[in-house]
């Protein structure tokens, strides 16, 4: 038995559009599930919302977001943290990511010698990303 732990983002009206923009950074399938699809919107006007998605990456990670209905309160996004040994696809991710962000800290070399970057992407989700044994700036 083993159990995993996945990113469950919130978003408030966009969240289609948010993670088909992971999707192309990440790759994989998307599912998406509505409101209308379960008829569960609490307002009529948020049938087209996303009730639920998933995004089953190409590397193996799995991301889930949703629209919160306007009438329930949303919980703040934390941070999403990539990390590994493979330069090449976490610049990519970084360099796709960056698109429309606000870089916090570019992706330099840290004082723990690896490289290290983060940034608030377009959607307002926060992202860390760490390339171990890799530092370049």
């Amino acid at each position: 038995m083993s159990a995993v732990l996945n990113p469950y983002l919130n978003f408030r009206g966009n969240a289609r559009e948010a993670m088909e923009f992971y999707r192309s950074v990440f790759g994989g399938e998307l599912n998406v599930s509505t409101f209308a699809d379960y008829q569960l919107a609490e307002d009529p006007s948020e049938n087209d919302q996303v009730m639920h998605s998933q995004l089953e990456t190409d590397a193996g990670f799995t991301l889930m977001g949703s629209d919160v209905p306007s009438k329930r309160e949303a919980n703040p996004n934390g941070s999403i943290s990539l990390s590994g040994d493979d330069d090449t696809l976490l610049r990519g991710y970084w360099d796709k990511l960056s698109e429309g962000a606000t870089i916090e800290e570019p992706l330099t070399t840290a004082p723990w010698g690896d490289s290290f970057g983060t940034l608030v992407d377009r959607y307002g989700v926060s992202w860390l990303v760490n390339i171990t044994g890799q530092a370049q700036g």
